[in-house]
C-alpha cells in the first residue's frame, strides 16, 4: 500500500486545500494528514477544530496533529510520497534529503482547476431528510392513529422472517463531468469515488433486521470479492445466512454512473440462467429445517434465476400448510419477470408495467387488473406501486372497502431504487404483526418515502419510522 503524507495549518478548509488533496490522494493508496499542533499554528482555530473538519474530508484516510515537526514524522514513518503546494517548488525543500535516503518521492500541485468538491457530491450519500408528506386524507378516511401505528412498528421485534431471493450488489460511482468529447458525441466523466450497498433480497432482509426483526436469509452467490461483501455485511446486522456458490455466476452487480445527483448510466453485471436442480434441492432441504417458528416468508424475485418455480411452489405450499403469512415481489425493471407465478400469497407489490406483463393486459384500468391477478393467484392484498402517483390498493373482495390509494409520500426524492423493496417488507411485516391493509399500506409508504429519500440501499431503522410518526 503506497502512503501519501500531507502537512500544514489547515485553518479554513479552503477549495484549495480539497484540489491539493484530492491530489495527494490520487497519488496513492492511503492518505495521512499531519496538522500543526496549536504550538506551532497560533492564528487562532485549535487544533481539535481543524482536525476534525480535516477528517470529514472524504480523501483522507488518517489525520493528527503533529507531535513535533513534519520533518521528524517524514524521518520516522517513511511515507512514500510526500505532498506539497505548487508555490514550493522553487524552494527550498528539506524533506528531500529524507526522502532520497529511503527512495521516497516528494510531488508539488496545487490540485486541478477543473475542480468538484468530493465531499459536497457524496453528500448524497452521508446525509438526508426524509420530512414524508403525511397524506391526512388518507388517514382520515380509514381512521388511522399514529398512536396505533407506532404500537404495530414495536412488535415487529416479535417476528421471525425468513427472507429468499437474489441478492445485489449496488455500486454508485460519483463521477465529475467533464464535458462532451470532440470526437464523437460522448458525455466525458470522471469517476471520484465509489460507494456499494446490499440490494436486492439481501436489502430485503436487511430492512427486516432493522427494522427489529429476528432474520434468515437465503440466497446465491458467485465465488467472488462481493460474495464476501454481502456475507459480511449480513453478518455485522446479525441476520443468519445461507448463502449458496454457484460458479457458473458471478455475483450479481449494478454499477450507476452518478453526475449532480443524477444516473448517466447503469451497467449490470450478472447471469440470469436458473440454478442447478442440486442448488435447488439444497435451498428446499434449508427451509424445510429452518421453518419453524417463521411467522413471514418474503420472496424477492429479480427473475435471475433462483427463484424457479420449483423453489417458489415448495416453500409456498410449505408456508401455506404451515399457515404463515407470505409476500413477493418479482421485478421487471430491465428484465422480465413474473408476479403471477406466486401463489396464495398474502401480499405482492407488483408495479404497473408488472401486473400488466405478468397478466399480457395492456388496456384495462388498474382496479381490473388487480381483479384478475388476485383470481388468477389467490392473493389477498395488492399494492401496485405508480411511481410518484404512490400505491393502489386492491383489498379482499369480501371486504367492505375494495380499493384506495396513497399519494407517495416522499418529499425530497434522490433515488428510487429501492422503494419497492421497503413497501413490501414494511408492509408485510405489518400485516404479519396484526395491523390491517389500511395500516400495513400506510407504514409500507412511510418506509418508501425514508428509503427515496437518500442514495443507495441503506437499511431503515425502527427509529426513522417512529420518528415521522412522531
Amino acid at each position: 500500500m503506497k502512503k501519501v503524507f500531507v502537512s500544514g495549518d489547515f485553518n479554513i478548509l479552503h477549495p484549495g486545500h480539497l484540489r491539493l488533496l484530492k491530489f495527494a490522494k490520487g497519488s496513492g493508496d492511503y492518505l495521512i494528514v499531519g496538522l500543526n499542533s496549536d504550538e506551532i499554528n497560533q492564528k487562532g482555530v485549535t487544533q481539535d477544530i481543524r482536525l476534525e473538519s480535516i477528517k470529514a474530508t472524504s480523501y483522507v484516510d488518517e489525520a493528527f496533529i503533529l507531535p513535533t515537526n513534519a520533518l521528524d514524522y517524514i524521518h520516522e514513518q517513511k511515507p512514500d510520497i510526500v505532498v506539497k503546494g505548487k508555490e514550493y517548488e522553487y524552494l527550498d525543500n528539506p524533506e528531500l534529503e529524507i526522502l532520497a535516503s529511503y527512495g521516497g518521492k516528494l510531488l508539488f500541485s496545487s490540485g486541478e482547476i477543473a475542480f468538484s468538491s468530493m465531499d459536497l457530491l457524496q453528500k448524497e450519500f452521508l446525509e438526508f431528510d426524509s420530512k414524508p408528506k403525511h397524506s391526512f386524507e388518507y388517514i382520515s378516511r380509514h381512521k388511522l392513529e399514529f398512536s396505533e401505528l407506532k404500537d404495530i412498528v414495536e412488535k415487529f421485534s416479535k417476528l421471525n422472517i425468513l427472507v429468499i431471493g437474489d441478492t445485489i450488489v449496488d455500486e454508485y460511482i460519483t463521477c465529475e463531468p467533464l464535458g462532451m468529447s470532440q470526437e464523437d458525441p460522448t458525455i466525458v466523466v470522471s469517476p471520484l469515488a465509489r460507494n456499494k450497498f446490499i440490494g436486492g433480497a439481501a436489502i430485503v432482509a436487511s430492512h427486516a433486521r432493522t427494522l427489529g426483526a429476528n432474520v434468515k436469509f437465503i440466497s446465491v452467490v458467485g465465488d467472488d470479492e462481493n460474495h464476501n461483501y454481502v456475507k459480511s455485511g449480513l453478518d455485522d446486522l446479525g441476520i443468519e445466512t445461507k448463502l449458496f456458490c454457484d460458479s457458473t455466476r458471478p455475483t450479481t452487480l449494478k454499477q450507476r454512473f452518478r453526475a449532480n445527483g443524477k444516473t448517466l448510466l447503469r451497467v449490470n453485471h450478472l447471469k440470469q440462467h436458473s440454478i442447478s436442480k442440486d442448488i435447488q434441492n439444497n435451498i428446499l432441504e434449508y427451509v424445510k429445517d429452518s421453518i419453524d417458528g417463521i411467522n413471514l416468508i418474503l420472496f424477492s424475485d429479480f427473475s435471475y434465476g433462483i427463484l424457479t418455480n420449483n423453489v417458489i411452489n415448495h416453500i409456498s405450499n410449505l408456508g401455506l400448510e404451515k399457515n404463515i403469512f407470505m409476500s413477493a415481489d418479482s421485478q421487471s425493471s430491465s428484465q422480465v419477470g413474473d408476479i403471477s407465478k406466486f401463489k396464495n400469497m398474502t401480499l405482492v407489490t407488483p408495479t404497473e408495467r408488472e401486473i400488466r406483463l405478468s397478466l399480457n393486459d395492456f388496456e384495462s384500468g388498474l382496479v381490473v387488473l388487480s381483479d384478475k391477478l388476485s383470481k388468477k393467484t389467490s392473493s389477498n392484498y395488492i399494492f401496485t406501486t405508480l411511481g410518484a402517483e404512490g400505491i393502489m390498493i386492491y383489498n379482499n373482495p369480501n371486504e367492505k372497502l375494495l380499493t384506495d390509494n396513497i399519494r407517495a409520500l416522499g418529499s425530497n426524492v434522490k433515488d428510487v431504487s429501492g422503494a419497492g423493496d421497503s413497501l413490501l417488507t414494511c408492509s408485510s411485516m405489518a400485516l404479519a404483526v396484526g395491523s390491517n391493509i389500511w395500516q400495513s399500506a400506510y407504514l409500507g409508504s412511510l418506509a418508501a418515502a425514508i428509503q427515496v429519500s437518500r442514495v443507495g440501499n441503506i437499511p431503515i431503522k425502527k427509529d426513522e419510522i417512529l420518528r415521522e410518526l412522531e
